[in-house]
C-alpha cells in the first residue's frame, strides 16, 4: 500500500476506533463469529466422526433422506452447531452497534436460540436411534413367523420418538403438566390398546416358555399339532416348526397349548 493510500486508511481506522468504536466492535465479533462457526463444525464433525457416529446411523432411513438432500445425519449435526455459534455472535454484534431494539435482543433471544437448538438436536438424536432399536429388534426377531411379532419393532421405534419429543417440548418450554397428560395417554396406548393388539402373541410367548420348560417334545419327534402331522424341527418362544414331506408347518405356541399335542410312537 502506497503512503497516499495508507493515510485515508489511518484515517478510517482512526474513526472507528474513535467516534464508531461500537461500530468496529461489532464488526470485528461478526467476524470471529463467522471464524468460531467455521471452527465448531469442523470440531464437531470431527468428534462425531471419531465416535463413529457415521457408521452407526448407515442405513437408517434419516441417514438415507440426508444424502438425498446432499448431506448426511454428522454433516447436518456440525452445520447446526456452526450455525447457532454464528447466531449468538450477530445477536452480540447488533446489541452492539444498537442496529435493532434492544428490547428485541433481550437476552431471551440467546436462551430461546439454545433451547430450539438443543430440541433440535434431541430430535435428530431420537430419531436415529429409534430406527437404529428398530433395526435391531427387527434382526433379532426376523425367525419368529408370527405376523403381530412386527408390531414390537414399531413399538420400540415409536415409544423413542415420543420420548424425544417430550424432552425437545420441554426444551422449549412446554408445559409440565401438558406433557405428563400426554405421556400417561401414551403410555396407555402402548400397555392396553397394544396389549390388546398383540393378544395372540403374548399368549403365543407364555405357552411356549410353558413348552420349554416342561418339554412335551423334542426336535425330532414325530407330532401331531392342530391338525399338523410331521418332525419337530424347531420349538422357540412363540412358534413350534413342524416339517412333513418338504412341508413346513410353523404352528404359534398357543395354538399348540390350547388344541394339545400327539406324540407318534413307532
Amino acid at each position: 500500500m502506497q503512503a497516499g493510500q495508507l493515510q485515508p486508511f489511518l484515517e478510517t481506522l482512526e474513526r472507528l476506533l474513535t467516534d464508531q468504536f461500537r461500530l468496529f466492535v461489532g464488526i470485528l465479533v461478526l467476524l470471529l463469529a463467522i471464524v468460531a462457526g467455521l471452527l465448531a463444525r469442523r470440531f464437531i464433525r470431527r468428534f462425531l466422526d471419531g465416535l463413529d457416529i457415521p457408521e452407526a446411523v448407515e442405513g437408517t432411513p434419516f441417514e438415507r433422506y440426508a444424502q438425498r438432500i446432499g448431506t448426511s445425519t454428522v454433516g447436518l449435526l456440525s452445520n447446526l452447531s456452526g450455525l447457532f455459534v454464528l447466531a449468538v455472535g450477530v445477536i452480540i454484534a447488533l446489541r452492539l452497534v444498537n442496529a435493532v431494539p434492544p428490547e428485541l435482543l433481550s437476552q431471551g433471544i440467546t436462551d430461546f436460540l439454545r433451547q430450539v437448538f438443543i430440541a433440535i438436536v434431541v430430535l435428530i438424536v431420537g430419531v436415529i436411534t429409534g430406527d437404529k432399536a428398530e433395526l435391531y429388534f427387527r434382526e433379532q426377531l426376523k425367525s419368529v413367523k408370527v405376523p403381530e411379532i412386527n408390531l414390537i419393532p414399531r413399538l420400540v421405534k415409536y415409544s423413542i420418538f415420543y420420548i424425544a419429543v417430550l424432552i425437545a417440548l420441554d426444551q422449549l418450554g412446554v408445559a409440565t403438566t401438558a406433557l405428563l397428560v400426554l405421556l400417561a395417554a401414551y403410555a396407555f396406548g402402548v400397555f392396553f390398546i397394544g396389549g390388546i393388539a398383540t393378544k395372540d402373541l403374548l399368549m403365543a410367548a407364555t405357552a411356549g416358555v410353558y413348552l420349554l420348560l416342561s418339554e412335551p417334545y423334542a426336535i425330532g419327534d414325530r407330532v401331531e399339532v392342530d391338525g399338523n402331522r410331521g418332525i419337530v424341527q424347531e420349538v422357540d418362544t412363540f412358534v413350534t416348526r413342524i416339517e412333513n414331506d418338504g412341508e413346513e408347518y410353523v404352528v404359534p405356541n398357543h395354538r399348540v397349548f390350547r388344541s394339545g399335542i400327539v406324540v407318534v410312537r413307532d
